[in-house]
């Protein structure tokens, strides 16, 4: 044998040569599995194809560099004068030796399909809703909650959070690590903040679904708002709402006008939760430039602050964490839906002041909610209302329903923590810059008209 043939299977005996060629060795055999499942048509799940055709070749380029490195090694040692590493004998004519080579073969793919099963379940796990919300539960609780009670509760958080692909995946696992790290030493921001400034654009998750340019028309929307009086009294507010959409192929029109394909909205905001915006550009179909000012904004507060294209969730800013804006919102909903009796006298009133009132915890909020409004009903607040006890049961669990929903006191959430921007009662919502105050510099401003988004009934 030649002498470099020699000094090459020499310095091939390092151990750390012999784990690289294992490490490749594996590699290939679970990429090439994977490849050749999804050239049969076999569906993956979209992160085991990630660790499939991303963590895995990974490994197996790392493998491939740990061959050379141990090589280098070895030969520096036997420069040194180190004797040559021997190599196991292995004699398969013995039969004690063929079978214990036989049962670390046998035992060597056992592992191989244990660690990959283990891997798949492991990527599986933490693709579910309950690691999401649930792991982290004193930091994830509210977000949880809200989750649950959403209108997105059958959409998994990685979905709107991640979405598909390989670089979104790795720029969410690099935050999580971040956030993982934050969790164990107690420096989580308390309540988390929001908006989240890292989130993908609406236009690769809720576009996928929800796609403005093919929403057309109005839509009628009807606000119950409640009395305080005994008889609870109703009062309707109906609001036709001009959805819009379009685009394509003609004039966009109404609210979905801002996220048309055919308009291009970008702002800046200062204040990091997107309520104060003193700048917007538009662009408009035909190339048209047109720049906004708030009154007094300076080019440093401009080059300051945020810049951000306009998409879905600045308006629907809290699509599957919705929080109640405050106690009377939260009742007034709760009786339109008839989880509120209002066959009990005042009950409007008591469930809203039982709500605003300042507990020490969890605990003691749904004891101290159960006693006040009992008292309350006990004393007969009027001579001819008959107080029936399912009814005031049923109103004591929804009333804590609602506090255990919106108020999280180790997590400082409480009543418009996170202002919600549809539409412009409880928070500024669109008069972020519907304020007659944004001007461009020929004098055009962006209007306050009501007319241009909904009509009173």
């Amino acid at each position: 044998m030649p002498e470099y043939a020699q000094g090459l299977r020499r310095t091939a005996r390092n151990p750390l040569t012999i784990a690289g060629a294992a490490v490749v060795t594996i590699s290939a055999v679970l990429f090439l599995t994977a490849f050749l499942a999804d050239l049969l048509g076999l569906e993956l799940n979209p992160y085991m194809g990630i660790v499939f055709f991303l963590v895995i070749p990974t490994f197996f380029v790392c493998g491939l560099a740990l061959m050379p490195i141990g090589m280098l090694l070895e030969r520096r040692r036997l420069s040194r004068g180190a004797a040559p590493r021997e190599w196991p004998r292995i004699d398969l004519n013995n039969r004690a030796t063929r079978r214990v080579t036989f049962a670390v073969l046998l035992l060597t793919l056992v592992n191989v399909v244990i660690v990959s099963l283990a891997a798949y379940r492991g990527v599986e796990y933490m693709d579910s809703t309950e690691f999401c919300g649930q792991v982290c539960h004193e930091v994830m609780e509210p977000e949880f909650a809200a989750y649950e009670d959403g209108p997105h509760s059958r959409v998994r958080c990685v979905q709107c959070h991640i979405g598909p692909g390989a670089p979104w995946f790795v720029r969410a696992k690099i935050s999580g690590a971040r956030q993982v790290v934050a969790v164990l030493f107690n420096t989580h921001s308390r309540p988390i903040p929001s908006p989240v400034h890292n989130l993908r654009p609406a236009r690769d998750t809720c576009e996928q679904c929800h796609w403005p340019d093919k929403f057309h028309g109005d839509k009628l929307n009807v606000r119950r708002e409640y009395a305080d009086d005994q008889a609870v009294t109703e009062t309707a507010l109906t609001v036709r709402v001009h959805i819009g959409g379009g685009g394509e192929a003609g004039e966009a029109t109404g609210i979905h006008w801002h996220v048309s394909a055919a308009n291009e909205i970008e702002y800046v905001s200062t204040d990091g939760r997107r309520q104060e915006i003193p700048y917007v550009r538009l662009r408009t179909p035909e190339g048209e430039i047109r720049e906004y000012f708030a009154e007094g904004v300076t080019p440093e507060t401009i080059a300051g602050g945020e810049q951000r294209r306009m998409d879905c969730v600045d308006c629907h800013n809290r699509p599957t964490h919705p929080f109640s804006a405050s106690p009377e919102r939260a009742v007034d909903a709760a009786i339109a839906a008839g989880d509120l009796p209002r066959t009990l006298p005042f009950i409007r009133r008591e469930a809203v002041d039982a709500l605003k009132g300042s507990y020490a915890d969890r605990e003691a909020a749904l004891g101290e909610i159960a006693a006040r409004l009992r008292t309350f009903y006990s004393a007969s607040p009027s001579d001819d209302a008959v107080v029936a006890e399912p009814d005031l049961a049923r109103a004591i669990a929804a009333t804590q329903r609602l506090y255990s929903r919106n108020v999280f006191p180790r997590m400082h959430v409480t009543w418009g923590t996170h202002p919600n921007n549809i539409g412009h009662t409880d928070s500024p919502g669109c008069f972020r810059c519907h304020d007659d105050n944004h001007r461009t510099k020929d004098g055009k401003v962006i209007s306050q008209d009501c007319s241009l988004c909904h009509e009173i009934q």
